[in-house]
C-alpha cells in the first residue's frame, strides 16, 4: 500500500507526525508537501493528490488544511475519488466499510495530533465491505 499525502499551509505540522507514524509502521508514501512556511491554495494540493490515485501511483490519500472540509470539496471533483473528512473514529472506519472512500480528510485545526494518527490507522485497516455498499458506491461513479 502507498499513500499520497498532503496539505495545505495550515497542515505541516500536523502532516509531519502523521509521516513519522507511517514511517514507524513501514508503510510507503509520497509526500506532496507543503512545508512550514510555505502558502498553497488547498484545490492545487488536493488536486494532486487525487491525481497519484486515479492515476495509479498511490492507492490512498490523506489531506489536510484548517478544517478538512476544503480539501473534502476539493478532492470529491476528482473523477474517481471518495473523500470524508472525519474527525471521529466512527466515521473514519464507515467511509471506508460502506463508502469506499480513498481519501481522508483532516483539520488540522480540529484534530489533535494523538487522534489524527488513530484515524489514519482506522482508515487504512478497514477494508471496503462491498455487497449493498457496492451499488451504492457504483452509483456514486
Amino acid at each position: 500500500m502507498k499513500i499520497a499525502i498532503g496539505c495545505d499551509h495550515a497542515g505541516p505540522a500536523l502532516k509531519a507526525e502523521i509521516l513519522a507514524h507511517l514511517d514507524e509502521r513501514g508503510i510507503e508514501y509520497k509526500d506532496f508537501g507543503v512545508q512550514e512556511g510555505e502558502k498553497v491554495d488547498y484545490p492545487d494540493k488536493a488536486r494532486e493528490v487525487c491525481s497519484a490515485i486515479t492515476g495509479g501511483e498511490c492507492d490512498l490519500g490523506i489531506l489536510i488544511c484548517g478544517t478538512g472540509i476544503g480539501m473534502s470539496i476539493s478532492a470529491n471533483k476528482v473523477r474517481g475519488i471518495r473523500a470524508a473528512c472525519c474527525s471521529d473514529h466512527f466515521s473514519a472506519k464507515y467511509t471506508r466499510a460502506h463508502n469506499n472512500a480513498n481519501v481522508l480528510c483532516i483539520g488540522a485545526r480540529v484534530v489533535g495530533a494523538g487522534l489524527a494518527v488513530e484515524l489514519v490507522d482506522v482508515f487504512l485497516e478497514t477494508g471496503f465491505e462491498g455487497g449493498r455498499h457496492k451499488r451504492r458506491v457504483d452509483k456514486i461513479e
